[in-house]
């Protein structure tokens, strides 16, 4: 059967959430369908990462989106009442050529990733699945809420922009899938439960533990330009860390992760990293004693938990971060905190008492083997498809 995905992104290298999934899901999904991969690219694909996605797809065609389409588009899409992020990623010369792609390959079914696609397949009348993966509007409305006064107007539009998308592109799908339970929830129409949740998973090949000396005493990872890791990331080094450092003078903190915003670069200093991107992140985990994610926006599983938890770092994280992780226990495969206290009183205890520290992360290493496997989550995923 063939099957055509259609991405807003090339999904190599892996350092975004969506890549991240769309990469393992088509390594998986290209054994039971024959994969034809339409993506688009913000910048020139290098073939490193191409021949990376050769094993798994019959054709590849890539499409670059180049800012004075990004412009012209996000504007056009502004007047036209659409959401501003799918006029980000829209292309009129884009939508021709996958067009013509379709034509080629005459596809049984069509399979795309985030509403920021839906315009593109829209008009193709076969079978069609979209990825959710997260609501998107509910993260829009919770930066809205911790927006600064001036930028709130801007937010509130997108946020009700993509709540009206999210339910009028339902209707133009056969299938609907999203990552966790807790974001079904959230979604915006009467349906919503006939989205199948399809889970993410972790490569226990690349993230298993290792016996390294610990060089860090704290690690904070992913997108470091993506909004909600900034905050997370501004939040643990302004608030956090100096309690801390008045216990420890001489912790250390890595915030690990590409593409580094200006004010994440702008924490940097005797005791906080900012690594960029790094080729294996598996190697800063393993040079690292606990791992924090305070958290505070956004929507979605955290894929840096579940690999942190793989390679046996006790995890410290916020209600919002662990609510995805299903039947994860508090104080026992992963650690929740509620305020600041609570994150200064629970790393104090990891980095103090060696019995709690093992407790944690053997826990979670064991929690994390047993219910994130890639190949158990995309089964939902093939299942729906052969439908």
């Amino acid at each position: 059967m063939k099957l055509l995905v259609v991405l807003s992104r090339f999904p190599y290298p892996l350092e975004k959430g969506d890549k991240l999934r769309a990469y393992h899901q088509i390594k998986i999904l290209s054994k039971s369908f024959d994969i034809y991969l339409f993506a688009l690219s913000e910048k020139t694909v290098p073939q490193s990462s191409i021949d990376a996605l050769q094993p798994f797809c019959k054709q590849i065609h890539i499409e670059e989106i180049n800012l004075a389409s990004k412009i012209f588009n996000t504007i056009f899409f502004f007047f036209r009442g659409l959401p501003l992020q799918c006029g980000f990623f829209y292309r009129r010369k884009a939508k021709n050529a996958l067009t013509l792609f379709y034509n080629k390959v005459q596809p049984d079914k069509i399979y795309c990733q985030l509403v920021r696609t839906a315009e593109y397949v829209k008009s193709f009348s076969i079978d069609k699945t979209i990825d959710y993966q997260d609501v998107l509007s509910k993260g829009m409305l919770r930066r809205h809420s911790s927006a600064p006064i001036p930028l709130k107007p801007f937010f509130k539009m997108e946020y009700r922009r993509l709540l009206r998308y999210e339910q009028q592109s339902f209707n133009w799908f056969d299938h609907h899938t999203i990552i966790t339970n807790v974001d079904r929830t959230h979604m915006p129409m009467s349906a919503k439960e006939q989205i199948c949740v399809v889970g993410n998973g972790v490569d226990f090949q690349n993230f298993i533990y290792k016996n390294t000396e610990k060089k860090y005493d704290l690690i904070f990872s992913g997108n470091m330009g993506y909004a909600p890791n900034i905050d997370a990331a501004e939040y643990l080094v302004k608030k956090l860390l100096p309690p801390l450092l008045q216990r420890y003078p001489n912790l250390r903190l890595i915030l690990c992760g590409t593409s580094p915003s200006i004010r994440i670069k702008a924490l940097q200093n005797e005791h906080v990293i900012v690594t960029g991107w790094v080729d294996d992140m598996s190697e800063w985990y393993a040079q690292s004693r606990v791992f924090i994610a305070p958290m505070r926006l956004g929507t979605g599983l955290q894929n840096k938990l579940l690999e942190a938890m793989a390679m046996q770092l006790p995890c410290v994280t916020s209600p919002l971060a662990a609510m995805p992780i299903k039947n994860a226990v508090d104080q026992h495969d992963i650690i929740v905190c509620h305020k600041d206290t609570d994150y200064i009183e629970n790393i104090s205890r990891l980095l103090d008492d060696d019995d709690f520290y093992r407790l944690i992360s053997q826990n979670g290493h064991q929690f994390v083997l047993e219910n994130f496997s890639w190949e158990q989550a995309t089964q939902t995923l093939v299942d729906l498809l052969n439908d």
